[in-house]
């Protein structure tokens, strides 16, 4: 397939034909798209637990290893299968009951592509401002226009192109990172850094939750989508291995390095609170702002290429009667009416708009589960001919995933709290048991782990007989 060829496959399983490639090629997708800025300014979250800056870099260590292993596991089902994740989980919720999931998964895709685009946007001209000379509005339309085209043009295109830019986007992400590194490190007051004293095991924990959830958690419902080309003769260990090193490496270091940018200067720490990005260029020279500004829009666009792309690949997969590069230019007409609404004319709307996908978090988190959790349990491929027929072996509806689905969704609200908007105020209902809405647990997401235990525990042990007698067939 040449490099800027449109990509006709959609929820179709990859013909033996076209399948090719090395578990290493993972290691691009996902870098690309964890190689913002944004990953500093959690290094200020972690902190925020009140824990030091040693708990702090295990947290984010062990966070992000573990987070992006399930997306590792979630890409095995793509090789082993060559079909997109939603396709994919027809297994378990059955070929209509996958609706549900497949819904989900397209608003909180739409969503956060919205979100990341906007960020990189209000960065350029957050950046613009500081520089002086240029009108705010055109610093705007320059951040988006050039967030806009990338985005688009790698999601509509599809998977070879996808390959081949975020390769292009890491590389320069990097360099310019190291960059930003190299003029910041001055900045580090490692006394002040190694004064910080331990927090207590609950803060830490709470840290670890944090970085579970909040780095890499929210891949998994797209994870197959880049590993479906592979051959299945690939190996299963460097699919796992390969995505989460490609995922996780850059990641680790900048949030770390956040910490100790954070843990350096109270000032910098609530800065980055109400401003993640256009705080971190307080500590830069005046020669590297533009250049940072194209890291900061360079390193948003690698995440939200790939939701676009995933987002058209959820819309078909859940049956609109469309092809997947169409899929994909609704969403990114979609996602641009929703930039322009959310930098132009919403004063007090992205908060909200991103209270209500973290809110759509607790209920993929089940369904994050119940996938890993199915996709450990098969020891075959998947039935190809079966996932588009609701007649087949997977049946129409599992209706024990779709209650899995409920309850682990209700219980997960109660045990996290949302301050994004005051709409959202009901969330938090059990954390009463564990200290309260103001108490040590009530901003470590701790619903969204109990949320996953519902679904990993409960489909192995409502499923475990039902895969047995799908793959006796």
């Amino acid at each position: 397939m040449p490099a800027f060829d449109l990509e006709i496959n959609g929820p179709n399983t990859i013909q033996d034909s076209e399948r090719k490639g090395t578990a290493r090629s993972l290691f691009w997708p996902w870098a690309g798209a964890n190689v913002s800025l944004l990953a500093l300014s959690y290094g200020a979250f972690f902190l925020g637990f009140g824990i030091s800056f040693k708990q702090a870099t295990l947290a984010a260590i062990i966070g992000t290893i573990a987070s992006f292993l399930l997306v590792g596991v979630s890409s095995l089902a793509g090789k082993r299968s060559n079909a997109p994740t939603m396709v994919l989980t027809r297994a378990s919720f059955g070929v209509r009951g996958s609706l549900l999931p497949g819904a989900l998964s397209y608003l909180i895709f739409v969503g956060w592509e919205t979100v990341l685009v906007s960020l990189a946007t209000l960065a350029t001209g957050t950046v613009f401002t500081r520089i002086g000379g240029v009108d705010h509005n055109v610093a705007l339309v320059i951040g988006f226009v050039i967030a806009v085209s990338l985005t688009v043009f790698g999601g509509v295109l599809g998977f070879t192109v996808i390959m081949k830019l975020q390769k292009i986007l890491t590389v320069v992400t990097v360099v310019m990172t190291v960059v930003y590194v190299g003029l910041t490190i001055d900045s580090v007051n490692w006394g002040a850094v190694t004064a910080i004293k331990d927090g207590s095991t609950q803060g830490f924990i709470g840290a670890l939750i944090f970085g579970v959830t909040g780095i890499g958690l929210g891949w998994v419902n797209c994870a197959a989508d880049y590993s479906r080309y592979l051959p299945r003769a690939v190996s299963s260990k460097a699919v796992v291995g390969w995505t989460v090193f490609g995922a996780s490496v850059v990641p680790i270091v900048l949030v770390i390095y956040g910490a100790a940018l954070s843990g350096s200067s109270k000032e910098l720490s609530d800065a980055i609170a109400m401003d993640p990005i256009g705080a971190l260029t307080s500590l830069l020279p005046t020669w590297f702002l533009i250049p940072f500004a194209l890291v900061a829009i360079l390193g948003l666009v690698g995440g939200a290429i790939l939701d676009l792309y995933s987002s058209g690949l959820a819309l078909v997969s859940i049956g609109v009667p469309i092809k997947r590069h169409q899929a994909a230019a609704i969403d990114a007409v979609i996602m641009l009416a929703g930039t322009i609404y959310i930098v132009w004319f919403a004063d007090n709307f992205f908060f909200p708009f991103q209270g209500f996908l973290i809110t759509l978090g607790v209920p993929i988190a089940v369904w994050s589960a119940i996938f890993v959790a199915d996709v450990l349990m098969r020891k075959k491929a998947y039935s190809e001919n079966d996932l588009y027929d609701p007649r087949g072996i997977y049946g129409s509806v599992n209706r024990n995933s779709i209650a899995l689905m409920i309850i682990g969704s209700i219980v997960g609200w109660g045990f996290v709290t949302n301050t994004f908007a005051s709409w959202l105020s009901w969330q938090g209902y059990f954390l009463g048991v564990i200290g309260g809405k103001d108490g040590g647990w009530a901003y470590s997401n701790i619903g969204i782990v109990i949320a996953l235990i519902i679904g990993f525990v409960g489909h192995i042990a409502f499923a475990r007989k039902t895969i047995s007698k799908q793959e006796s067939f």
